[in-house]
């Protein structure tokens, strides 16, 4: 069985790096997809989901260096569910509300904003399946 998920959106912050005691390099950041539509009452309505995304290895270095907040990306990868209830996590707000965060791991992430939009970083993908190459990117706009 397998199943994957894409995800275009914009980075809601600037991502987290850390390493695992094995060296082993980890990025973090959320992702916002949002939506509009009118509903039944003829009233517009307006919906953001959040993604908190994960990448590891080279596409996790790639990721903390090139990806800002406010960027635009496209990530495919799997669900990951809560460990102990097979869902997404479920937490309670600030507000009291509660909220639900789709945890998403990602093999590919396509950086979609240009160059100026980005900080200097847009217009490629990384794909972790490939060896930490870029795809569709122009050779002279590879990074390293």
């Amino acid at each position: 069985m397998y199943h994957t998920i894409i995800i275009a959106g914009n980075v809601g912050k600037d991502p987290e790096m850390r390493y695992t005691p094995t060296g082993q390099a980890v990025t973090s950041f959320s992702v916002a997809t949002s939506r509009q539509y009118t509903g039944n009452n003829g009233q517009v309505v307006k919906e953001t989901i959040w993604f908190r995304i994960s990448t590891w290895g080279k596409l996790a270095e790639t990721c903390n260096q090139y990806v800002k907040k406010g960027s635009k990306v496209l990530v495919e990868g799997r669900l990951t569910a809560d460990p102990n209830t097979g869902n997404p996590r479920i937490w309670t707000k600030q507000d009291g509300t509660a909220g639900a965060s789709f945890e998403v791991t990602a093999n590919t992430v396509r950086f979609l904003s240009s160059r100026e939009e980005n900080g200097g970083g847009g217009g490629g993908m990384m794909n972790n399946e490939m060896g930490g190459s870029f795809i569709g990117a122009p050779e002279e706009d590879i990074p390293f």
